[in-house]
């Protein structure tokens, strides 16, 4: 690599994998507008966010090994020009189940080009500057998505949600100037050119079994044989895609790579610490928004103070792994994210905002910026260049699958503790008896439940507090679960990583 392409990959890569990134937070407050003018449940909405993140997480593995073996760069463009037809038609969708199946393409687009994304920076750079390389990719991509939660707001208050889909466009007409123009190809050597057409299969069947016996099973109930009958295929074929990965001569999921101990532990840190970062995420601005009155550009700026404090000390975190090894900062991360996601847990359903939400998003932003660019560098540094490509899958493959099970199992109970405490609330008010029924009937809404018109003023004012109230208490379980899942995943770096020098240079001769 030339020394003046450096500036143009790290921009290609950036931009490119901001799509997703940028995607992901200005969705999450585009939640609320599309649950009005959709007219959209609870489960409409979280179908909304799993859609992309079943497809995204089950090929993830698929598009890292498809860049190995046929071309990084060929594959990252065809993400990127995946993604962002995608994301015209989430924002032409006429209807829900519209926006649902355009949210699935982008997920298979976004398999493509995020794996990519390190790939093309892990190929073109020596293992001497990769960490920092890493860094700078890590806090630039958070800057673009720190923009768009702001700026994606902005046009959902002024212009409506589905501007924040349009957003991508210009992005990626950037990426793929400068990809073509600057980046070289790379494939991984010794690849074998075969896929895994059946390991694809059984991940997406596996997952999506899953996520959607949890889901539905909010609307349908346990009882559901549909529900059961999902949770029962989804268990089956993930089993079946553990034994026929083990089996393979060339798996998309080679189970070899996790007799290193650095990237067995940056895996298992990786789902317990995004899942609860995901979780927290999708909850936050519906609370902001329908708890607390923010528009939707104020609950974008609130999440500014979280991504800021990544951007700004990404870089630096990126070289700690040079100077401490992996293991310190890899278990004082997730302690300090553990803290701010406790802290999120504090506020009720009034108070400013700077003593309320900025301490927590300071302290989780702090604890972010520690953790993701030493646990990066950690899981690309622990196998083989060739398989760059592969460990990125692997490991983007590992939060998103967090977060679609985060989104998916803690819901359940948040729901629960909504609608028991709605009831709770609600018995202490004297609105009247059909009323309360009716609101009690729509409590898959959670935070957007309203009266019904035919309530008094008086009554529509007792079930908004109810309403908040409720929320506030299903939303502190969230909180304090993410919290949990950040102290797992300080106790897996803890009681994995080797002391000492760093972990993540090579792959390791300690098996687990």
């Amino acid at each position: 690599m030339g020394a003046n392409k450096g500036p143009f990959i790290l921009a290609a890569t950036i931009l490119g994998s901001s799509l997703a990134f940028i995607d992901g937070t200005v969705v999450n407050v585009a939640l609320p507008a599309l649950q009005a003018d959709l007219g959209a449940t609870v489960t409409d909405v979280q179908w909304v966010v799993e859609a992309y993140a079943l497809l995204f997480s089950a090929l993830l593995l698929v598009g890292g090994s498809l860049g190995d073996r046929y071309g990084r760069r060929r594959v990252y463009a065809l993400g990127i020009v995946l993604f962002t037809a995608a994301s015209a038609l989430c924002g032409l969708a006429p209807g829900v189940r519209f926006l649902i199946a355009a949210r699935a393409l982008q997920g298979v687009g976004a398999a493509l080009l995020v794996p990519g994304s390190l790939a093309l920076i892990a190929a073109s750079f020596p293992e001497r500057e990769r960490g920092r390389a890493i860094g700078t990719w890590s806090g630039f991509s958070a800057m673009t998505a720190a923009l768009g939660p702001a700026l994606g707001g902005w046009l959902i208050d002024h212009a409506g949600w589905r501007w924040a889909f349009f957003l991508n466009l210009p992005l990626a007409v950037a990426a793929l100037v400068l990809l073509f123009a600057h980046v070289p190809e790379s494939r991984g050597s010794g690849v074998a050119q075969r896929l895994d057409p059946a390991g694809a299969a059984l991940a997406t069947a596996g997952l999506g079994g899953l996520v959607y016996g949890l889901i539905e099973s909010s609307r349908l109930g346990w009882r559901a044989p549909g529900v059961w009958l999902a949770l029962g295929i989804g268990l089956v074929a993930l089993v079946l895609f553990v034994v026929v990965e083990a089996r393979l001569e060339s798996p998309m999921l080679p189970l070899s790579l996790f007799r290193s101990r650095a990237f067995t532990a940056a895996n298992l840190m990786t789902f317990a610490l995004y899942g609860g970062l995901s979780m927290a995420l999708f909850a936050l601005p519906l609370d902001l928004i329908q708890v607390h009155g923010y528009g939707a550009t104020a609950a974008g700026a609130a999440l500014l103070p979280f991504i800021l404090v990544m951007v700004v000390l990404s870089r630096w975190a990126g070289g700690l792994i040079e100077r401490h090894g992996a293991r310190p900062p890899l278990v004082l991360g997730p302690l300090v994210s553990g803290a701010g996601f406790a802290l999120l847990a504090v506020p009720g359903t009034s108070g400013a905002y700077w003593t309320t939400f900025f301490p927590a998003l300071v302290v989780l932003g702090l604890g972010m910026a520690i953790t993701v660019a030493p646990l990066t560098t950690t899981v690309m540094n622990a196998v083989e260049s060739a398989h760059a490509g592969l460990a990125s899958g692997i490991n983007n493959a590992v939060s998103r699958t967090a977060g679609l099970l985060a989104i998916a199992v803690l819901t359940l109970p948040m729901i629960a503790i909504f609608s028991a405490r709605l009831d709770a609330e609600l018995a202490r008010t004297n609105v009247a008896p059909q009323v309360a029924q009716s609101v009690r009937a729509d409590a898959a809404k959670l935070g957007a439940l309203r009266a019904p018109g035919g309530a008094t003023s008086a009554e529509k004012a007792q079930v908004e507090r109810a309403v908040r109230t409720s929320f506030v208490a299903g939303f502190r379980f969230v909180t304090l679960a993410s919290a949990g899942l950040a102290l797992l995943a300080a106790g897996a770096a803890f009681l994995l990583l080797p002391r000492g020098a760093p972990a993540g240079r090579k792959p390791h001769p300690e098996r687990v």
